[in-house]
């Protein structure tokens, strides 16, 4: 006998069917995203761009200032590149898992190179886009005029501070400040006001660093306390050019700023190479590097600061091996030889001194360079040695000074002085300066820039990390 099914029945049969798939597979994937969003719905998170560490809010109270460390990841320039393959992305994969971790700067002791960019109002990003990716440093050095941002007590005007620190995050540079000039309110009593001094308490220029440190948290690296306090001019105090008194200011400052952010390299401030010593207007700088060492400046600094602004010899001559050039102008070296002219004389004493009171600072040079005023329409008053020095020599004695700097070993951080003091100050030739800028009148580049250039393009790579 033949059994026939009922139609309708059989339709409703499947209905069915399909009715209960549905439901669980709907269920199914409510479950999978209720359980995915879980932790974000549980805690609310934001977003340290600069680590991409996820701080929780619970953590942050809205009145706290909020500090990130440099041990977080610094943001390194990365070229372009083209889609990756599947197997270049596995290759990727691979690599990253297998990388080493960002070091602090303070703890990374390769040789890098910086140089120092003037502020500028309305240049401040094309100026650092020229620094770091024309001519391709990986850090810039700032001079922060405490008495020009803090002219009255917790009354500050940051727009220079402000404007630089923003651009040089902006182009992934590292920078380095160096605070200077206290303002008159902070100053000893009784001292000439119209000279450069330090305050009568370092506590306040530890909290005027604190400030800019809270401020900009993360995009300062190195600070460098003070500058040339062997000289009268940049140092007038009532107890004179004193290095105890100078190794004070200078412990409460690293003290300070290892409370805030203990990643940032501290630099002790950089004296003048003098050659002279009448133990008030100035002090012989070896001799002066004695007396800070024993007073205490390498249990307080990271890298011991250091300057020298080349005259008209070559980096590569010692002071006592330079050989005579009859038709230079300025007779500084060749009749009167003393180790200040040398900037490979400076900088070996200033290491061996280090190193034989038991040391291990490297030194951080935060000002070098070599002045030409070949294409200038004269030059600065007492800077004749300017004009011994032709275009290219300044771009090879630079290039000289990078390459024994990289070979000594002893040198941490060398600042170029400078980038664009030049276009700056209108290419004023009376000013000290300018023969030292890379940028030439109509804003050219000097051969001493593309030598630069093509120096780090050759030995700086994988710097900065």
């Amino acid at each position: 006998m033949t059994i026939r099914t009922n139609p309708a029945r059989k339709q409703v049969r499947g209905f069915v069917i399909v009715w209960i798939l549905v439901t669980l597979l709907m269920g199914a994937c409510t479950f999978v995203a209720i359980f995915a969003a879980y932790p974000a719905l549980s805690t609310s998170t934001q977003l340290n761009p600069r680590s991409n560490v996820v701080l929780p809010t619970a953590v942050t109270p809205q009145a706290q200032v909020v500090i990130v460390p440099t041990n977080t990841p610094f943001p390194t320039r990365q070229p372009t590149r083209p889609p990756a393959t599947e197997e270049a992305t596995a290759e990727t994969l691979s690599a990253a898992a297998t990388a080493e971790p960002t070091r602090l700067p303070v703890d990374v002791d390769e040789f890098e190179v910086g140089i120092q960019v003037q502020v500028s109002y309305d240049l401040m990003d094309a100026w650092m886009d020229v620094a770091a990716n024309q001519l391709g440093v990986n850090w810039v050095k700032q001079q922060v005029r405490w008495e020009d941002i803090e002219p009255e007590p917790g009354e500050y005007d940051w727009g220079p501070v402000d404007i630089y620190l923003n651009a040089a995050a902006e182009k992934g540079v590292r920078v380095l400040i160096s605070v200077v000039t206290a303002p008159d309110w902070a100053r000893e009593p009784g001292v000439n006001l119209q000279r450069h001094g330090p305050p009568a308490d370092p506590m306040d220029y530890a909290n005027f660093v604190r400030a800019i440190l809270e401020r900009h948290p993360g995009k300062v690296h190195a600070v460098e306390v003070w500058n040339e306090m062997n000289l009268d001019r940049e140092w007038t105090s009532a107890r004179g050019l004193s290095a105890a008194n100078y190794v004070s200011l200078l412990r409460a400052t690293y003290e300070t700023i290892k409370e805030v952010d203990p990643g940032i390299i501290v630099v002790s401030g950089a004296l003048s190479p003098t050659g002279f010593d009448d133990g008030v207007t100035a002090r012989d700088d070896a001799t002066f590097m004695d007396l800070l060492i024993q007073a205490g400046m390498l249990n307080y600094a990271d890298c011991v600061g250091a300057h020298h602004n080349g005259y008209n010899i070559s980096p590569n001559y010692t002071y006592d091996n330079v050989p005579n050039d009859p038709t230079a102008r300025f007779r500084g070296p060749f009749d009167n030889r003393h180790r200040s002219w040398s900037f490979r004389s400076t900088l070996q004493t200033y290491a061996a001194k280090i190193a034989n009171a038991g040391g291990d600072q490297k030194l951080c040079v935060t000002e070098f360079g070599w002045p030409s005023s070949e294409d200038l329409d004269g030059y600065p008053q007492g800077f004749e040695f300017a004009l011994d020095n032709t275009l290219e020599e300044q771009a090879e004695f630079t290039v000289q000074a990078l390459d024994n700097m990289q070979e000594w070993g002893f040198v941490r951080l060398a600042f170029i002085w400078n980038l664009n003091y030049g276009p700056q100050a209108g290419w004023d030739p009376s000013n000290d300066n300018v023969p030292y800028s890379l940028i030439g009148p109509g804003t050219t580049f000097r051969p001493a820039f593309d030598a630069v250039k093509e120096w780090l393009a050759e030995n700086n790579a994988g710097r900065g990390t």
